[in-house]
């Protein structure tokens, strides 16, 4: 069997994050739907941004902020994703090298502008994004190097990548590399909305062991099976997916094997600036004791705890380091 290079390797939509504080009634006039993933085009993203207060400028990317949660843990963690040699697209290379995540997709030369992510938070915390995908949408099956996949783990891949249909394909080139390596693969549904166009893709996903872990809120658990009794849900993914991991915000979260539900609380928070990143830093946190051999309920716990953290402040990505965070609170990698 090929060498373990890296624990978690990622796979994501490249994006950066442009970060706003904005009231209730400017999501309304701008028609952005709270709470929810909208992709939009580089027209209503130019139109969007001039109508924008002042704003924060951070890498993001869902799995993308998963990976550099995972080298927050002192993982080893790699990523694979596509931007453009522009101001932008160097500044999302410089941001995840400098977090310690093994990045080198090739940058395009030519074609749509790097990715942007337009998140509107409002006094609840809550964020609204509205996605210009630009080159990441041209992550493509050649951007999927088979060695790193070997060498990786756990592969991870995000939902918001099932859009793009050349995306979709790197993803399924990945788990047939990954599987074949004897590794193991992850998803993360990432968004009600997202499930709501890919129903039937990601159950097949899952029902053809494509995908062994499946990272889902409640919501999106809910949409996944059309039902809004959560405990039906919990029942089905029991016996769809190997693993599954559902999120409930302050409720905690649930893990769910083929013989049992583990309930796991959430850490408390004193206060909650921007939900932005919650569940993408929780499967960094899942992840990393999972690549570490940690049972279910630590991992668990390590998942709420990063998620704890990014919730308190502006941004999707930690600001402290994880691997002393988690050794603070007696969970020690």
């Amino acid at each position: 069997m090929t060498e373990i290079r890296y624990d978690v390797l990622g796979l994501g939509n490249s994006l950066v994050d442009i970060i706003a504080r904005v009231d209730d009634d400017f999501l309304i006039r701008s028609q952005v739907r709270k709470g929810g993933m909208t992709l939009i085009d580089e027209p209503r993203a130019e139109s969007l941004y001039g109508s924008m207060g002042p704003a924060t400028i951070i890498s993001g990317g869902s799995a993308a902020n998963t990976i550099v949660g995972v080298a927050s843990f002192g993982l080893a963690a790699a990523y694979i994703g596509k931007v453009k040699a522009d101001t932008l697209g160097r500044a999302f290379i410089h941001d995840i090298r400098a977090m310690g995540v093994g990045f080198d997709t090739v940058p395009a030369a030519e074609g749509p502008a790097t990715g942007r992510c337009y998140i509107l938070v409002t006094p609840d915390g809550e964020r609204s994004m509205s996605t210009y995908l630009g080159a990441s949408q041209n992550l493509a099956p050649a951007d999927v190097e088979e060695a790193l996949v070997r060498q990786s783990a756990i592969v991870y891949l995000e939902g918001y990548m099932w859009d793009p249909p050349a995306a979709k394909e790197a993803f399924v080139k990945a788990s047939k590399i990954a599987h074949a390596a004897g590794r193991r693969v992850a998803l993360t549904l990432s968004d009600p909305f997202c499930v709501d166009r890919y129903r039937a893709e990601f159950l097949a996903l899952m029902r053809s062991r494509t995908v062994d872990i499946v990272f889902a809120n409640q919501h999106e658990l809910k949409s996944l099976y059309q039902t809004a009794d959560l405990e039906t849900a919990l029942e089905a993914v029991r016996s769809d997916a190997a693993l599954g991991i559902v999120t409930r915000s302050a409720e905690g979260c649930l893990v769910v094997t083929r013989e049992e539900t583990c309930a796991v609380a959430a850490f408390p928070v004193e206060h909650v600036a921007d939900t932005t990143g919650a569940g993408d830093l929780f499967a960094a946190g899942f992840l990393a004791g999972l690549a570490r051999g940690a049972d279910a309920a630590t991992c668990a716990r390590l998942g709420a705890l990063a998620a704890a953290e990014v919730i308190q402040h502006l941004g999707a990505r930690p600001q402290v380091g994880l691997a002393h965070l988690a050794a603070d609170n007696g969970l020690a990698l």
